[in-house]
């Protein structure tokens, strides 16, 4: 619950202070995919994850199995072939995940090289979170927060120019058929 920092006024030669509460062990977790097909009004399809746990004890991340229910409800919601252009999140590339995409012919499996956010169109819907709503924010309670980022996703969501231009960022070509092989690289 930490807010992201952003640019704040003060006097000058006085470095502005923005108070907020210690760093708390509550934990949120947001996947999101951009859906393109050319002729189609883009989509942003997301799953936000508010983890309960103790400090040390379960899993505070998605987990393989997680992000394969996104895929399959993405799958059911958009009824169409699903590329999948992956970072290389050690749960992306999760053998699960490879065994599942394997015998669907509806979904292919592509991964990004090893660093490369510049290539990923949703690390640019992270920077428009971060750089709207959650900027110099200082939450008052877990509930403060969900509101925020549901609404801000929301509006992404609502906004299918901000997804597309998502994929300008990355300077990627939208082609009608897709160039790569079956399965995980």
């Amino acid at each position: 619950m930490t807010p992201p920092r952003a640019r704040a006024w003060g006097r000058r030669g006085q470095t502005p202070v923005v108070r907020v509460r210690g760093r708390s062990w509550r934990r949120w977790s947001i996947a999101a995919m951009c859906c393109y097909r050319p002729g189609e009004t883009s989509r942003l399809i997301y799953r936000p994850r508010r983890h309960r746990k103790h400090r040390g004890k379960g899993r505070d991340t998605f987990a393989w199995s997680d992000y394969r229910d996104l895929v399959v409800r993405a799958h059911i919601q958009l009824q169409a072939p699903i590329v999948l252009i992956w970072d290389n999140l050690n749960t992306h590339r999760a053998a699960g995940m490879r065994e599942y995409a394997a015998p669907h012919d509806w979904l292919t499996i592509v991964q990004l090289p090893s660093y490369a956010p510049d290539l990923n169109p949703v690390e640019g819907v992270w920077s428009l979170l971060r750089r709207g709503p959650l900027t110099n924010t200082a939450f008052t309670d877990d509930e403060h927060l969900e509101r925020t980022i549901r609404r801000g996703l929301r509006h992404i969501q609502l906004r299918p120019d901000l997804i597309d231009g998502c994929l300008t960022g990355t300077r990627l070509p939208l082609t009608q058929q897709p160039t790569t092989t079956r399965g995980s690289q």
